[in-house]
This record gives structure tokens, C-alpha cells and sequence, in this order.
């Protein structure tokens, strides 16, 4: 009895761990979802504020707003592309090391065209943007080269993939094609179009169905060696395809 008691205790405590386990990891997913859409949220407003004083505030303001947006454009564009494509080629890891240390001198340079934004003396802003444009473009250049690199990568595989199959598919359609006929009583082919063979062996007229034998001269062929009847196969039976019409029945309309 105190063993069962323990067993049962011990059950106990295992499937309220388990269940504890389980409510903490819905949490934390929960939690990453929740941080994730509010990131995505801040984000779409950011750039949507960026956009706005683009156009609309000229000088030294538009310009930031200009450089920040295309940064943030490029680098978001470059690590979508990666981490798409590692997913399915595991080379890419190392690029993906790379980008993560140009994304830290990204990030830093948009936190500084930030604090530029709020900057009250606009001739500084103005003495400070060549240097600040070019910071930019160098690192979207870099990312720009990552994110057409992996691309010209996958389009590469996916044209031999296709190049592969093309040639199997050749292959098959060449196999499907080619058939043999059975040859003649004296040892030579048969001629597919229903003419003569050689002497001695040659084909002759058999029922009124036109088929011929191919049997000795003289021998008429017997019922267990003609061919089997053809028989039309009952379309019921048949697999079906998305692009094959359904068969039309008689007394229907077209």
C-alpha cells in the first residue's frame, strides 16, 4: 500500500512539473510574440514618420530622414534575404556572421543620425552629412554585396536543379519512345507497316480483324496463340488529374 501511496505521489509531482514546464514555455512564447509584433509595429511607424519628414521637411532634417531610411531599407532587405536562404543552404552561416558585425556599425550610425535629429544647430548637422552620407554608403554597399551574393547563389542552384531534370526528363521521354519488334520466323526484324517478310516466313493475312502471324507458312493460328482481345478501359477506373477534363457523358450538352 505505501508503495502505491509513492507511486501515485511521485506521478503526481511529474505531471505537475510537466504541466508548470509547459504553462512557463506558453509564456515565453506568448511573451516573444507579443515583443516581436511590437517591434514590427515600431518599426512600420518609424519608418512611416521617416518617409513623412522626407518629403516634407526640407534641408539638413529631410537628409537625415533620407539616410536613416535607406540604411534601416537595406539592412533589413539583406538580413531577410540571408536568413531565408540559410535555412536551406548552410554556407551561408558565414555570411551570416558578417552581416551581424555590419549591422553593429549600422545600428550605431542610425542611433547617431537619431541624436542628429534633435541637434538645434543646423550648420553642424550640415558640416557633418558628407561624412555621415558616406558612412552609409559604405555599409550598404557591403550589405547590398551579401544580400545579391546569396541570391546569385540560390538562383545557381535552382537553374542546375532545373538543368538536371530537364536531362532526366530528356532521358525518360527517350526511353518511353523507343520500343522493339519481335523478329521473324528466318531471324529478321518484322516491318511495322504490315508488308511481307522475307520468303519462307513472311506474314500473312489472318482474321478479319487484320492482325497478322507470324508463324510458319501454311499454319493457320490457333485460338490459345491469337492475341488477346482489346478491351477499352472503363474511365471510372482511371486516376483523374487537376488538368484533365472530366469525360462527357452521352446525352449531355457541351
Amino acid at each position: 500500500m505505501e508503495v502505491a501511496v509513492a507511486i501515485f505521489a511521485l506521478l503526481f509531482v511529474l505531471f505537475v512539473a510537466a504541466g508548470v514546464f509547459v504553462a512557463v514555455k506558453a509564456v515565453q512564447a506568448a511573451k516573444r510574440g507579443v515583443d516581436r509584433t511590437v517591434a514590427q509595429a515600431r518599426r512600420t511607424v518609424e519608418d512611416t514618420s521617416l518617409r513623412a519628414r522626407q518629403y516634407t521637411q526640407p534641408g539638413v532634417t529631410g537628409e537625415l530622414a533620407q539616410l536613416r531610411l535607406s540604411l534601416r531599407t537595406s539592412m533589413r532587405a539583406t538580413q531577410e534575404a540571408l536568413r531565408t536562404g540559410a535555412q536551406e543552404d548552410a554556407s551561408l552561416s558565414e555570411s551570416l556572421r558578417l552581416f551581424e558585425q555590419l549591422s553593429a556599425h549600422g545600428h550605431e550610425l542610425d542611433d547617431e543620425l537619431r541624436r542628429l535629429e534633435r541637434e538645434p544647430d543646423k550648420a553642424t548637422i550640415a558640416a557633418r552629412l558628407p561624412g555621415l552620407r558616406e558612412r552609409m554608403e559604405r555599409i550598404t554597399h557591403s550589405a547590398e554585396s551579401l544580400r545579391w551574393a546569396a541570391r546569385d547563389r540560390a538562383r545557381k542552384f535552382a537553374d542546375d536543379g532545373l538543368a538536371a531534370l530537364s536531362d532526366q526528363i530528356d532521358m525518360e521521354a527517350g526511353a518511353l519512345r523507343h520500343w522493339t519488334r519481335e523478329p521473324s520466323v528466318d531471324g529478321t526484324a518484322g516491318v511495322g507497316d504490315g508488308t511481307a517478310g522475307a520468303s519462307g516466313g513472311g506474314a500473312r493475312p489472318g482474321a478479319a480483324d487484320g492482325s497478322y502471324s507470324w508463324g510458319p507458312a501454311g499454319e493457320e493460328p490457333s485460338d490459345a496463340e491469337a492475341p488477346p482481345a482489346i478491351t477499352a478501359k472503363d474511365p471510372r477506373t482511371q486516376p483523374s488529374y487537376p488538368w484533365q477534363k472530366a469525360p462527357r457523358t452521352e446525352g449531355t450538352s457541351p
